[in-house]
């Protein structure tokens, strides 16, 4: 009896320093300055590559989001712009795919090495705000935010953002403190860059704007060369795509209007109230177990909301907290509160059609406006527990990820959209057009969430042409489509079948026709059967 309730004391003792040793390695790694940064990047790169074998995994039975292969049909050709969006998206696509094969697997490397990146650079943000060893507690945050792991399996403009805006806002942060020339050059460069991104980041530089004009020490910022020099390089950088804009009639603003645009106030108070607590409840996960990682009695949070905000700020003006730059922490509030309240208004106000995806971007900074309260005290056993938390739950969901998708599978098999074998086609309709003409198929022709899979799935890459949206991606022209020949396909489960056969009728009279009907099965489980009809129009003589 004595041997057996000795052992595990023993046992629970030797944990004990054994804990404490990795909280205090870990926590001074994360506060020292050489050795912080390597650990951040070792983090994010370690996060990006569990994350890709999960998605690996997850979207094993499925083909890459529509999203990602326009992305790619995007980045075949280096444009200024791409129809719905600025090209940014397509050039750093572009670029991905003269590396790496063009594979299910390196589409979700893509996506995660964009938010490993953005990691990298929110803890380069919170360094201006917090102390080290709270700037690296916001980035294991950011690592359980579903937005940079679950939510980020499609690497578009939207995920971009999370790379771009974050660059705005350190540039900010930047130029806010030197208020030089060169900082406001950066700031402007960043702009342009973000810009290019999409031009939904027009509320995050909105959002800077009003915290320059907000902050206490505006007249600082406002009297140094930084924000006027900033306005003017983003203008100077934005001109060869407003060019671009003009020559096609600003067809981008075209198709947001005709997207997005709503006639019933009723539906846009559904549609954001949808938004906000979609939102909200993606940011529960990081904030509810940063909470668990403090372990925080309930008489710290009593005192948290009997204590104004002003009393925390003359303690830190008394030297109490230095743990925290209270002026930047200060345009770090502003700009989240606007960025979380400006556009639902906003919807609201104009009757916009608010996407809960559009939220993807504008909540990078709420585990910073936190962390940097002032009467947080961050003790370093917080940040090992934080770190535990987000290592068990990676690896936990690595392991269960071949079960999901199998399950996933079992319970969605008739979804189309979802499981419907677009891969399986390309390849077939790429083999029958060798077979009948012996040359490259140039050119595919149908709707987008069609057509795009056939360029990222086939060896050929034929570009896209999208009848019937004025917003097309200008990669190709009907012109080139009869010139070099085409394959038309018509989803006969899309509602716009009508249309579509209508345009191969005008288009593709002459075309050999075929009905060919695909179906993917996956350990076991089939999936949806869908039919397509098929045209195939041979090369001009």
């Amino acid at each position: 009896m004595s041997t057996a309730s000795v052992l595990p004391a023993t046992s629970r003792a030797r944990r004990g320093p054994t804990i404490r040793r990795l909280a205090a390695w870990l926590a001074a790694r994360a506060s020292d300055p050489q050795a912080g940064l390597w650990l951040v990047i070792g983090f994010a790169a370690a996060h990006a590559v569990l994350w890709t074998l999960i998605l690996i995994n997850l979207k094993a039975a499925q083909d890459v989001h529509m999203d990602v292969a326009e992305a790619f049909a995007w980045g075949q050709k280096f444009q200024l712009g791409y129809g719905k969006h600025p090209p940014l998206a397509g050039w750093v696509a572009g670029l991905w795919f003269k590396i790496f094969p063009v594979a299910d697997w390196a589409t979700y490397a893509l996506a995660m090495a964009t938010l490993g990146v953005g990691l990298v650079i929110c803890w380069l943000i919170a360094l201006r705000v917090v102390d080290r060893r709270r700037a690296f507690f916001v980035v294991v945050m950011l690592a359980l935010y579903p937005i940079f792991n679950f939510k980020g399996v499609k690497y578009n403009p939207d995920l971009l953002q999370l790379v771009t805006l974050p660059l705005v806002v350190l540039a900010y942060l930047h130029a806010f403190e030197r208020r030089s020339v060169k900082s406001g050059l950066w700031l402007g460069l960043a702009g342009a860059l973000a810009l290019m991104t999409k031009y939904w980041v027009l509320t995050m530089i909105g959002a800077i704007a009003l915290a320059a004009v907000i902050h206490p020490d505006r007249l600082k910022f406002l009297r140094s060369p930084a924000p006027w020099v900033a306005i003017v390089t983003l203008m100077v950088a934005m001109i060869p795509h407003l060019v671009w804009l003009k020559e096609v009639d600003f067809v981008p603003l075209t198709y947001a209007g005709d997207t997005y645009g709503l006639s019933s106030r009723a539906q846009a108070i559904q549609l954001v109230l949808g938004y906000i607590g979609h939102n909200f409840a993606l940011l529960a996960a990081p904030v509810a177990l940063a909470a668990i990682a403090l372990a925080l009695p309930s008489r710290w949070c009593a005192k948290l909301a009997r204590q104004p905000l002003a009393r925390f700020t003359r303690a830190w003006s008394r030297g109490e907290n230095p743990g925290v730059n209270m002026p930047q922490a200060l345009n770090i509030w502003i700009i989240q509160i606007v960025v979380a309240i400006g556009p639902p208004l906003g919807a609201l106000f104009f009757t916009i059609y608010m996407k809960t995806d559009w939220g993807i971007s504008l909540f990078f900074l709420t585990p910073l406006a936190l962390v940097a309260i002032p009467a947080l005290r961050l003790q370093r056993i917080a940040l090992f527990h934080l770190a535990a938390i987000w290592l068990a739950i990676t690896l936990g969901v690595l392991a269960a990820s071949p079960y999901i998708a199998a399950e996933e599978m079992a319970v969605n098999s008739k979804g189309a959209a979802t499981y419907g074998a677009r891969s399986e086609l390309a390849r077939e309709l790429t083999q029958a057009w060798q077979t009948r003409f012996h040359t490259r198929w140039a050119v595919v022709a149908g709707t987008t969430n069609v057509g795009e899979p056939m360029t990222f799935y086939s060896p050929d890459h034929p570009m896209p042409l999208t009848p019937g949206e004025i917003w097309s991606s200008g990669l190709t022209s009907l012109e080139e489509a009869k010139r070099f020949g085409f394959i038309g396909i018509c989803d006969t489960t899309d509602w716009r079948l009508a249309a579509c056969e209508a345009w191969m009728a005008a288009n593709a009279k002459d075309a050999e026709q075929l009905a060919i009907t695909t179906q993917r099965f996956f350990r076991g489980h089939p999936g949806p059967a869908t039919s397509w009809k098929i045209y195939i129009v041979p090369p001009a003589k």
